[in-house]
């Protein structure tokens, strides 16, 4: 094509083609709260929030602090914090704080408020100039507990677990702390097993054995998992799916089984069942598989 052919055309200008930009939507904050009945625990929170900032402010209580996704950075008594991973985060009562999203999507934590009988106004300054600890069995045992609270029939492993985990903050936070001095291990183990035996559908509080053994709660819990290999907890679960077998082999319905031998709900057992016995409770009690066994006498 000439020079010439091109005289008396108008220019064009060629725009490529852009998408219009579009905002980007934040994501509705995910929360969840409740009121285990655990004592010594004022509130359960999980929280996912990408956009949310907490301005300044107290509680009466002390919070315990897991992120699982993200980081959360927080001031506390003029010194900016941050929560790197495996970390426990302890903010005492009384102090202010706040808290605000450290990566663009945000942050997924789980939050415990402790009331002072799991710790003191004494600690608070302990905790103030150490907040984040860096303790990863510590950080396991405080994810152990959220799940044992999501569970309302499992309140004696929360407590069981809220044990250990008071006895390891303390530790951080007054490591020359003494509990009350030990009793003789194998008697206490022994004494725990016969009222977890006597108690197996009604329960018992982890408190209410203490007092009746006459042992500290953490001592308990470690007398009686060095003596038997196994966690309070644990052996009270497994005697109750011990009895529901038998129940449930009787012809007995499921539902009638779990409160009575001393679950929850029926839900309540079919977790614990599965997790002892490989099976949900209404497989289990269907009987012997007989058609496999006149297919091979029929071949």
């Amino acid at each position: 094509m000439g020079r010439d052919s091109l005289v008396g055309r108008r220019p064009v200008l060629y725009v490529p083609s852009v998408s219009p930009a579009v905002p980007r939507r934040a994501t509705p904050p995910e929360v969840s709260a409740w009121q285990p009945a655990v004592p010594g625990v004022v509130e359960v929170f999980h929280a996912h929030f990408t956009e949310h900032a907490y301005p300044m402010h107290v509680h009466d209580v002390w919070t315990v602090l897991i992120v699982d996704d993200g980081a959360v950075r927080y001031d506390l008594d003029r010194f900016e914090r941050g929560t790197p991973g495996d970390t426990v985060s302890l903010l005492p009562p009384h102090v202010p704080h706040n808290g605000s999203p450290a990566t663009a999507h945000g942050f997924r934590k789980r939050v415990l408020y402790l009331d002072s009988t799991q710790l003191g106004d004494d600690l608070i300054g302990a905790a103030v100039d150490d907040p984040d600890v860096a303790d990863p069995q510590l950080r396991t045992r405080v994810g152990q507990l959220h799940a044992a609270l999501a569970h309302p029939g499992d309140s004696f492993e929360a407590e069981s677990r809220l044990a250990l985990i008071r006895e390891r903050l303390h530790f951080h936070l007054r490591p020359r702390l003494l509990l009350p001095g030990p009793v003789p291990g194998l008697r206490v183990a022994r004494d725990l097993r016969d009222l977890l035996d006597a108690r197996l559908h009604e329960g018992v509080t982890l408190e209410e054995a203490a007092g009746l053994v006459h042992a500290h709660p953490t001592h308990l819990v470690r007398a009686f998992s060095s003596a038997y290999g196994i966690a309070p907890h644990q052996y009270l679960m497994s005697r109750r799916v011990d009895h529901a077998r038998r129940m449930l082999l009787a012809g007995r319905p499921a539902g009638e089984v779990a409160t009575a031998v001393g679950f929850y709900d029926q839900s309540h057992l079919t977790r614990h069942f599965k997790k002892v016995v490989g099976t949900t409770p209404g497989r289990y009690a269907k009987g012997p598989d007989t058609g496999g066994e006149a297919a091979r006498a029929q071949s």
